[in-house]
């Protein structure tokens, strides 16, 4: 029997509501991450609003709104030490994450904080996965990957711990995110020397 359109587009429809819940879930986990970091004192970092204005009031808490500005990135903060730090949450539940996941304006707003000195990065989610990726990487992928595209393979140099929070200041192999925050570049550098080339 045929697939027709309207099973295809219902199929869609439920993959992008199960996407989306996913996507709310990996915030979750990284909004817990910064609750932890904030009672051990070495970060305050918070969630960034949506920009938008009311509507309609509807009743019940619940109101028709709509966005007024682009958004900001999705994480906005200061370490311990007064550096500054934001990045996007991006989480798929495909085997790879594209590069253009981030609009143009997501892009542009990673690269001045990131010309400014900030830590600026992407914290992605593939499947159950969790990686803290620099901004420098990301943005490069096609020359440090051969392709506007990564797997987890790709990420693992950049893979973060996990313990029902998304620990993204602390990188799995031990190097944590504060020796990134002091050398930068260098770590940059260093990540390219090891990068796991994948399929």
């Amino acid at each position: 029997m045929p697939v027709t359109w309207e099973k295809k587009y219902l199929a869609q429809r439920y993959q992008n509501a199960v996407n989306n819940a996913q996507g709310h879930s990996f915030e979750e986990y990284i909004q817990a991450g910064c609750a932890l970091y904030s009672r051990q004192g070495r970060a305050e970092i918070d969630k960034t609003p949506e920009p938008f204005r009311v509507m309609e009031k509807l009743g019940g808490g619940i109101f028709k709104g709509r966005f007024t500005a682009h958004a900001q990135p999705d994480f906005q903060g200061t370490l311990a030490g007064g550096r500054s730090i934001v990045f996007e949450a991006k989480h798929t539940t495909t085997d790879r994450l594209k590069r253009d996941v981030l609009t143009g304006e997501q892009q542009d707003a990673l690269e001045r904080h990131h010309s400014r000195g900030a830590v600026a990065a992407v914290c992605a989610g593939i499947g159950n996965n969790f990686f803290f990726v620099p901004w420098a990487v990301w943005r490069e992928m096609k020359e440090h990957f051969g392709r506007k595209y990564v797997t987890a393979a790709n990420l693992e140099p950049f893979r973060v711990r996990f313990n029902g929070a998304v620990l993204f200041l602390d990188y799995k192999n031990g190097s944590g995110l504060l020796r990134f925050c002091r050398t930068g570049e260098e770590f940059i550098d260093e990540f390219l020397k090891t990068e796991v080339k994948g399929p």
